[in-house]
């Protein structure tokens, strides 16, 4: 049994890890952490097997009893909370992204390390049935030589939480690339089996809430944390790219907001053999390119987010590190803070040997 203590009680918790965490015959939930404290209840009543609420974090990290917390706080607090959990001895499930830049994510990786503590990222694509399938295919030469990726997270007008935390610099650590982009660019680097970085170029635009109270939505997530009165919006709406790795080039093209009605969030694999799309979060199709079949693979997607949590649990009790451990995830936030450093830059950044 394993004694856990969830931090932040916001929508990731309540939609992705506690489900499944509440479920788990080897896992005892203690507490249930929420500067809000009605978040934190409201779970509680919904899961009687959370046994304590609390708004201060730093008591569940005192609690011997506790061996592992969850860290699912805005991406601002990811970096505190995180490191007082390894200093108390707390091995740590962490959201994405690791933290607002590259340089604390190293910080946060070294002081798991010289712990001798699991630090793992909630990059849930690692988990995901058709990004697993598409990486076995990719091992066994499907596709050939994989020589390029195209990735799309583009949607019509849906900033989310306008004004608030989301689109606040200082407390998210960027925009749609750092919100949406992190999970593309994972799962790219992880299906491309740890490849290298060599150049990076990109440009950010932050142009569609210029003027937040004249900005027009239809749906807006996260809108209860939205201040376009006297808010803050400095981050990046649409970015887009081109990237030179060791393995394969990938461009790519991102936005929370644009003035076309259509959402495309996907992800083409372009080899000398064979291609696929992934639909995010969805299934994949294959083309042969030596038959010329069409593939469309029937196969169940599984619970990602309840495979993370159990593989995290695993990775505690055997002392193995998981492929969400922080170590496997440095190179994705190193990629992110490359592509914001280019933008603000507007120019590309090269990376040696």
């Amino acid at each position: 049994m394993t004694t856990i203590a969830i931090i932040g009680c916001g929508r990731i918790a309540q939609n992705a890890h506690i489900p499944p965490l509440a479920e788990m015959e080897n896992v005892r939930i203690k507490y249930a952490c929420d500067l809000i404290e009605s978040k934190a209840q409201a779970m509680k009543e919904k899961y009687p097997s959370i046994e304590n609420v609390i708004t201060d974090y730093k008591v569940a990290l005192a609690d011997p009893e506790v061996e592992a917390v969850w860290v699912l706080t805005p991406n601002y607090a990811h970096y505190t909370v995180t490191m007082d959990a390894l200093a108390a001895g707390k091995h740590v499930m962490c959201e994405k992204p690791i933290t607002v830049n590259y340089e604390l994510s190293c910080e946060m990786a070294k002081a798991a390390n010289e712990r001798g503590l699991m630090l793992n990222i909630g990059v849930c694509n690692r988990h995901h049935r058709s990004v697993e399938l598409i990486r076995e295919r990719v091992e066994r030469g499907d596709f050939g030589k994989l020589y390029h990726i195209y990735c799309s997270f583009r949607a019509f007008r849906s900033i989310p939480g306008l004004g608030g935390p989301f689109t606040d610099k200082a407390q998210s650590g960027g925009g749609v690339l750092i919100d949406w982009g992190v999970h593309y660019f994972d799962l790219i680097l992880y299906i491309l089996g740890g490849a290298k970085l060599r150049t990076v170029t990109a440009d950010a635009y932050c142009e569609m809430a210029k003027d937040m109270k004249a900005y027009k939505y239809r749906g807006m997530w996260a809108e209860d944390t939205k201040d376009t009165e006297g808010g803050v919006n400095d981050v990046d709406d649409f970015i887009t790219g081109y990237i030179r790795t060791d393995k394969a080039s990938i461009s790519f093209n991102g936005a929370w907001a644009q003035n076309v009605d259509i959402d495309d969030t996907y992800i083409d694999f372009l080899g000398d053999k064979g291609g696929a799309r992934l639909d995010y979060c969805a299934k994949y199709e294959f083309w042969n390119g030596e038959t010329l079949e069409h593939e469309v693979p029937e196969y169940e997607l599984g619970a990602m987010y309840k495979e993370e949590d159990e593989a995290f649990i695993e990775s505690i009790e055997s002392g193995v590190k998981d492929r969400n451990h922080i170590d496997f995830v440095l190179e994705s936030a190193k990629l992110l803070q490359a592509l914001y450093d280019s933008a603000e830059a507007r120019a590309e950044l090269n990376f040696k040997e």
